[in-house]
């Protein structure tokens, strides 16, 4: 924008002397150099918070695009339900009596089109003697 070369430089301080006079002009040149550099600072630490508010803006632009996704919400939520459903059948397979030693296939709790095998979950064979069946 303003191109300020050497010969330029040197008119303002040959002004400057001559306006100032010799006394005072380490002084001035002094304060000039502390108010450029206050200045500088200043500057630097206002692109820096523009930047980060627009980063920041940028952040929430995309958390709300993402939060408008409907198939992403469908998702959560079927997932939420499968889970559900598994940790159910998996609890009552765990709470059903000793007789019971055969557990619901985990494939019933899943959707069809998920599940493709159908395994199901047996109770560990207890230690002899710790069977509450068995008579003693």
């Amino acid at each position: 924008m303003f191109e300020v070369g050497f010969w330029e430089l040197v008119m303002v301080g040959v002004v400057a002397l001559l306006v100032v006079g010799p006394e005072r002009l380490p002084g001035l040149a002094r304060s000039a150099g502390l108010w450029m550099g206050k200045a500088r600072y200043f500057i630097s630490s206002v692109k820096a918070e523009i930047n980060r508010e627009i980063k920041a803006e940028e952040l929430r632009r995309i958390v709300e695009e993402q939060a408008r996704i409907p198939e992403l919400h469908d998702f959560i939520d079927e997932t939420h339900h499968n889970f559900t459903k598994t940790h159910d059948a998996l609890r009552a397979s765990f709470e059903s009596p000793a007789e019971n030693a055969v557990a619901t296939p985990l494939t019933d709790t899943l959707s069809g089109s998920e599940s493709s095998t159908s395994a199901s979950i047996a109770a560990p064979p207890l230690a002899p003697g710790l069977d509450p069946n068995e008579s003693a």
